[in-house]
């Protein structure tokens, strides 16, 4: 399947925008093909991007106020009735604050329920540690029945937005905060459960997902330069995880890294790792957050801090090549 990606990718200019909008977008558009779709939020319209949706369809807004138990316990009965509600709040309050709701009356019950989680990852920036969800993705994906997607662009996210409003799951959906450079176009395919071969390789896969895939991008970039060739795989979807292009990759290359902008315990470095030890004992090296929080600081000083930039990466993905055999069948 050819992925289509944009022309000034490592460009200075290259457009970037904040991964919410196009879930804004996404969420106006879905409300005009299905009137069952209804909106509710918890006091956060407008650093969520559900604003347009309120806007157009009033009627099929409800303000549910600092209240992100009742936002999702609400959705759940909405959902119960035949609607299909998207609840919206920052990642650190919803899922963060409701879990327990969002396991016990969507989750358990397999009700078709949009939890949307923004300002997720460091990049959330100068609010802090305590704004700055880094455990969502942990959180969500050990829920049976959830859906856990972290689109990588804008223009991914209004696909994703579509495509789980139409899903009939329950479903988890984490977008950053700060504008982030926009890699796929509108003729990029997306689909539930799918991954996407970004850049051929064939000493190591770098899988990422969320805004990491993009850095990865950078990162095999600069590998090629040092005589690496790194094969590129951009994971939106987290659960059901695509093990099919997981494997046919890591078969080809012997050696994996992931990257994400989350804690690297019990996220999507785990999710992968949980794969591969099941399927094809490869190496890995999981980059993230490594059992840590994170701190008040400029997004960009953030993810160099942390390592999460793609020069970053490429230097870690080049010691672990050039210090870890391939693996081979018979390990």
């Amino acid at each position: 399947m050819t992925y289509h990606l944009q022309d000034n990718l490592f460009d200075e200019d290259v457009a970037q925008e904040p991964i919410r909008s196009g879930f804004g977008r996404g969420l106006k558009a879905a409300g005009g093909d299905n009137e069952s779709i209804v909106a509710l939020c918890a006091d956060l319209t407008d650093s969520t991007k559900m604003g347009d949706f309120a806007e157009a369809y009033p009627e099929r807004f409800i303000e549910i106020g600092v209240a992100e138990q009742n936002l999702v316990t609400v959705a759940s009965g909405l959902a119960r009735a035949g609607k299909i509600p998207f609840t919206s709040s920052y990642a650190a309050f919803s899922p963060g604050r409701n879990w327990e709701q969002i396991r016990t009356t969507i989750a358990l019950n397999n009700q078709p329920v949009k939890v949307i989680g923004s300002h997720a990852g460091v990049s959330v920036g100068p609010d802090g540690a305590t704004h700055q969800m880094l455990e969502d993705i942990a959180l969500m994906r050990v829920l049976p029945n959830m859906v856990v997607i972290a689109p990588g662009d804008s223009v991914e996210a209004e696909k994703a937005t579509r495509a789980i409003a139409t899903n009939d799951k329950p479903s988890y959906m984490r977008l950053a905060r700060e504008k982030t450079p926009i890699f796929s176009t509108d003729e990029s395919p997306f689909e539930i459960g799918q991954a996407y071969v970004l850049k051929e390789g064939s000493d190591i896969s770098l899988l990422g997902t969320g805004t990491m895939s993009y850095q990865l991008l950078v990162a095999a970039r600069l590998l090629v330069e040092r005589g690496i060739s790194a094969e590129v795989i951009h994971v939106p979807t987290i659960k059901p995880i695509d093990e099919t292009t997981i494997m046919t990759s890591v078969q080809k290359t012997g050696r994996v890294l992931t990257a994400e902008e989350a804690q690297a315990a019990g996220g999507f470095g785990s999710a992968v790792a949980e794969v591969l030890s099941e399927k094809m004992p490869v190496p890995i090296l999981r980059v993230g957050m490594q059992d840590r929080f994170g701190e008040s600081g400029e997004p960009d000083q953030l993810l160099k801090e942390f390592g999460l930039t793609g020069e970053a990466i490429a230097e870690k993905a080049y010691d672990f090549v050039k210090k870890v055999p391939r693996y081979k069948k018979g390990y």
